[in-house]
């Protein structure tokens, strides 16, 4: 049997992907989405617009790419081993995820997803679904653990999450990135008891800070 045929050209770099995406988020924080272009794109990373082109066909594949990255590196909350651990971690991870460099991510998509469904949905698969994922798995461990009983319509929870946070940092004039991380570590524990009430729970047996 023959040898397979050696692949042509070279490996893709994936340094300069990771260039190009970060250098999607600087611009994009700067002058938002309708500003940007592939061309500043290329230009801040330092490479030519052929080679984004060869990556991403479109400005708004190469946005997409670039949130979905910066979302996959926040870190995931731990499981603390109690539903109100669990669910401050949560709060507070969003809460940051929603300020600083983040925060203006997040601004500049959801006024363009507005109007674009495209890029919507994807904002949606990368930033909504794990959150309402990671709530309802929250939620089955306190269940599991005895903390509070079965809870229904527990596929809407992570709603309770995202919205107040979404109306707190982005839906206000005060730019993300003058929230510090103090004050949305706060901000989220405020909201806390407000959730715990929503899921049944009235801290009842759970020691507090």
């Amino acid at each position: 049997m023959p040898d397979p045929a050696p692949s042509r050209g070279r490996p893709r770099d994936a340094s300069r992907d990771r260039a190009l995406l970060d250098a999607t988020l600087a611009v994009l924080a700067e002058i938002g989405y309708g500003g940007l272009t592939t061309a500043a794109v290329a230009a801040r990373a330092g490479v030519s617009t052929a080679t984004l082109y060869r990556r991403w066909s479109s400005k708004e594949d190469l946005v997409i790419a670039a949130a979905s990255t910066h979302i996959r590196d926040l870190q995931v909350p731990p499981d603390t081993g109690t539903l109100e651990g669990d669910l401050r971690a949560v709060l507070r991870d969003k809460a940051a995820a929603l300020t600083g460099r983040s925060g203006w991510l997040m601004r500049a998509l959801v006024g363009e997803a507005a109007h674009n469904t495209v890029l919507a949905e994807a904002l949606a698969t990368a930033f909504l679904t794990p959150v309402r994922r990671h709530v309802d798995e929250i939620v089955r461990r306190a269940v599991d653990r005895g903390e509070i009983a079965p809870v229904e319509d527990a596929d809407v929870l992570g709603d309770l999450v995202i919205g107040p946070m979404v109306s707190r940092f982005l839906l206000t004039s005060l730019p993300p990135d003058r929230v510090d991380a103090a004050a949305a570590a706060r901000t989220a524990d405020r909201l806390l008891p407000f959730l715990l009430r929503a899921i049944g729970s009235d801290f009842g047996g759970v020691e507090r800070p």
